[in-house]
């Protein structure tokens, strides 16, 4: 049963009568991701050739996102087409957010747009909990169903994707106190006029 990461990524693509997702290796630590645009798995190499059921947990994972990819789910789908804006505002917002620091407080709608730049990011955050919660669910049916992981294996795996779900809430968590507290200062700002 020792399967390895890249093993047990390709079954669950079978699993759900995916055979057209190519799977590579990358390098680097964490690094493992689909990716929509070229409907490819990347595993790290850690993931990609270890037999753990940490790299089983991750690869399925990325398997699951496959999935989604291929059965049109929406939240992916939105994720996806927020990836460009994001980059873009994520860019912008502190240089804009910090020059309306240093204009006079008359311009505090500069502060405000860049607050509205900051405010995509936090929404790209909010979309990517559901893709991430329901890619875990996903692998963990498949993992499941194929037989891939005995219940014991199955527990650690629930182990291992659930803690990597509570990064993306943690980083959630963070983006809207960020948020909330840009808003905050910039509130504070305008009653000193």
């Amino acid at each position: 049963r020792n399967l390895t990461g890249a093993e047990a990524a390709r079954q669950v693509l079978q699993f759900h009568d995916l055979t057209n997702v190519p799977i590579q290796r990358i390098a680097g630590n964490l690094t493992d991701h689909y990716d929509p645009s070229s409907n490819s798995i990347s595993l790290s190499e850690p993931v990609y050739g270890s037999a753990t059921i940490s790299a089983v947990g991750v690869a399925a994972h990325e398997a699951g996102h496959a999935v989604q990819y291929a059965t049109g789910y929406a939240p992916l789908k939105l994720r996806a087409a927020l990836v460009p804006v994001t980059r873009f505002t994520s860019t912008l917002a502190f240089p804009v957010i910090l020059a309306g620091f240093f204009l006079p407080v008359q311009y505090g709608f500069v502060i405000s747009a860049g607050i509205a730049l900051y405010s995509v990011a936090v929404l790209f955050s909010l979309v990517t909990l559901p893709v991430e919660f329901n890619a875990s669910f996903r692998a963990v049916a498949a993992l499941e169903q194929s037989g891939i992981l005995d219940e014991e294996e199955l527990s650690g795996a629930k182990k291992v994707l659930k803690a990597a779900a509570m990064t993306y809430v943690a980083s959630t968590f963070a983006s809207l106190m960020s948020l909330l507290r840009l808003i905050a200062i910039a509130n504070g700002r305008r009653g000193r006029r």
